[in-house]
């Protein structure tokens, strides 16, 4: 067969072409593509970046370096408020101007205002409550109400700190484990480690001091300010006692005020008692209505009652005697059971057991002669 070279273009010029294509496809997608120089993003529609559009991230984050924030982190259901913590805030609905962080911190929350929780578990099973600050681990724990009338303005710093407050209101607890038994009382103030720690409805106390009032249950109107002091009060009421011990083993006494170390310090249940002064009427235990003023007056005093002592040592060893009256140091200092006596001056009246005698004057009735047990006696002057 004759060579036709037209017969032969007509088969290479389209091979000829479609080589040309397929060549110059290669050379457009080698110069359009490179090699990534990381992991594929896993969020492509909405990628988080500099920008100031708002977004929302539907599934976790992830992230392996640091988190830094420069404006606040807010739940879009909740006006002017900040939680931070894994889940914190996590129940609020409508509650405003919270701000809870720490882990698990307000988490129950869900219509309370106005609170801030700052530790672990603080305030998390605040519901309604508001104007409550819970600061350290597990403070206001249990605050749980079922109104806004109730469980609200405490303040609670330090670790459990009224943890188990649930209604109780405009409570104050600094200190650890203070006040940590309250579930309803209110008007309570507790400034130190262990202060108010039983109480639990008791109302309008306040106890400044390491165990303050530490039993305190249901007492009313306490004031405690010292170490120990007021400890074993469980039901006293209106109580004051200031110093180291003083009161510390009241119960059910009431109207009692001890100023002093150790003032007081082993009365029970007596009541209607005023001790100032250091160990001043430090044996009563169910003795009422007596005035102790000075460092050891009435000290050894147990039952004894209507008693006034003015002066350091006056009627320290009286024991159950009632209604004596004595100014003056160590003024009626011996007696021990005398009773109705009456003595003004300096360690005048040297009686043991006598009753309704009258001594007046520096040392008045302190002579050999002068009987320990007399009766209806006076001695005016010295001797």
């Amino acid at each position: 067969m004759a060579f036709n070279p037209f017969h032969i273009s007509s088969r290479i010029l389209p091979l000829t072409a479609a080589v040309a294509i397929l060549s110059l496809s290669a050379g457009y997608f080698a110069m359009a593509w490179s090699e990534p120089s990381g992991p594929m993003p896993v969020t492509v529609d909405a990628p988080i970046n500099t920008g100031g559009t708002s977004q929302i991230k539907t599934g976790d984050l992830f992230l392996e370096g640091d988190f830094k924030v420069e404006s606040l982190i807010d739940f879009p259901t909740s006006i002017g408020s900040t939680f931070l913590g894994y889940n914190a805030g996590s129940s609020n609905i409508s509650g405003a101007s919270n701000t809870f962080v720490g882990y698990q911190a307000g988490s129950s929350n869900d219509m309370g205002n106005g609170n801030t929780a700052n530790g672990a578990y603080a305030l998390y099973s605040n519901n309604f409550g508001e104007h409550n600050t819970a600061i350290g681990s597990h403070t206001l724990y249990s605050n749980i109400t079922e109104s806004e009338s109730a469980g609200y303005d405490n303040t609670a710093i330090g670790y459990y700190a009224l943890y188990s407050n649930k209604s109780g209101s405009q409570n104050t607890a600094n200190g650890y484990l203070s006040l940590r038994s309250n579930t309803s009382g209110y008007d309570n103030t507790a400034n130190g480690a262990y202060s108010l720690y039983s109480n639990t409805t008791g109302t309008n106390n306040t106890a400044n001091g390491y165990a303050a009032l530490f039993y305190n249950t249901t007492g009313v109107n306490n004031t405690a300010n010292g170490y120990f002091s007021l400890f074993y009060n469980t039901t006293g009421y209106s109580n004051t006692a200031t110093g180291y011990w003083a009161l510390g083993r009241n119960t059910k006494g009431y109207d009692n005020t001890a100023n002093g170390f150790q003032a007081l310090v082993n009365n029970t249940t007596g009541a209607g008692n005023t001790a100032d002064g250091y160990a001043a009427l430090a044996s009563n235990t169910t003795g009422t209505d007596n005035t102790a003023n000075g460092a050891y007056s009435l000290q050894r005093n147990t039952t004894g009652s209507s008693n006034t002592s003015n002066g350091a040592n006056s009627l320290q060893f009286n024991t159950t005697g009632k209604y004596n009256v004595a100014e003056g140091w160590a003024a009626l200092m011996d007696n021990t059971t005398g009773s109705g006596n009456s003595v003004v001056g300096y360690n005048a009246g040297a009686i043991t057991a006598g009753n309704y005698n009258t001594f007046l004057g520096y040392m008045a009735g302190n002579n050999a002669l002068q009987k320990v047990d007399a009766v209806n006696s006076m001695a005016l002057g010295n001797g």
